[in-house]
C-alpha cells in the first residue's frame, strides 16, 4: 500500500464506506455522508446486523472483542482494549461484541470462553486469543500480528 492509496473506513455512527488516503488517516477524516469522525479512537460496538460489515469493508485490519456484561474478567480488560484502541486508532479497527445481546455472531466464531480477542484481515480470521491481557502483553500480541497490523 502507497502512502496515498485509499483505504475503507466503514463509518462507526451511519455504516457508510468511506475511502481515506492513507497518508490522510491522522487528520481525523470525517464521514462524507453523516459527517461522524471515522477514526474518534474508541471501540465501535458492534451487533450481530453490522459486524460482518465492519469486517468485510473495513480496509484495516479489525481487532475484536468478544465480550459479555456479567464477565468479570472482560469488564476489567475493557479500559485496556479502550487504551489501545485509542492509541492505534489509525492502524486498526477496534470492535467490541456484546456475545450476551448478539448471539449469532459469537457462536458463528464459536467464541467458547470471554473476552475472545480476534483479529481479522481482508473478512479473514488471522489471529485469536482466549482471556484478559494486560495492556504491554495484549499489544505485543497485537504487534505479533504483522504483516496485518503496523506501528
Amino acid at each position: 500500500m502507497t502512502d496515498t492509496s485509499p483505504v475503507q473506513i466503514v463509518c462507526p455512527a451511519c455504516g457508510t464506506i468511506n475511502r481515506v488516503p492513507t497518508h490522510k488517516l491522522s487528520h481525523r477524516p470525517l464521514c462524507g455522508k453523516c459527517r461522524s469522525a471515522l477514526l474518534n479512537g474508541r471501540p465501535i460496538e458492534a451487533t450481530d446486523r453490522n459486524f460482518r460489515r465492519f469486517v468485510d469493508k473495513s480496509g484495516l485490519p479489525v481487532v475484536v472483542d468478544f465480550w459479555a456484561p456479567w464477565c468479570g474478567p472482560c469488564r476489567q480488560f475493557a479500559p485496556v482494549f479502550s487504551q489501545v484502541a485509542a492509541e492505534m486508532a489509525t492502524r486498526a479497527t477496534f470492535i467490541k461484541l456484546d456475545t450476551q445481546a448478539n448471539p449469532s455472531t459469537a457462536a458463528n466464531y464459536q467464541i467458547r470462553s470471554i473476552p475472545t480477542l480476534m483479529v481479522f484481515h481482508g473478512g479473514r480470521e488471522v489471529a485469536r486469543l482466549s482471556g484478559a491481557r494486560p495492556k504491554t502483553q495484549f499489544q505485543q500480541w497485537l504487534y505479533q500480528q504483522q504483516p496485518f497490523l503496523t506501528h
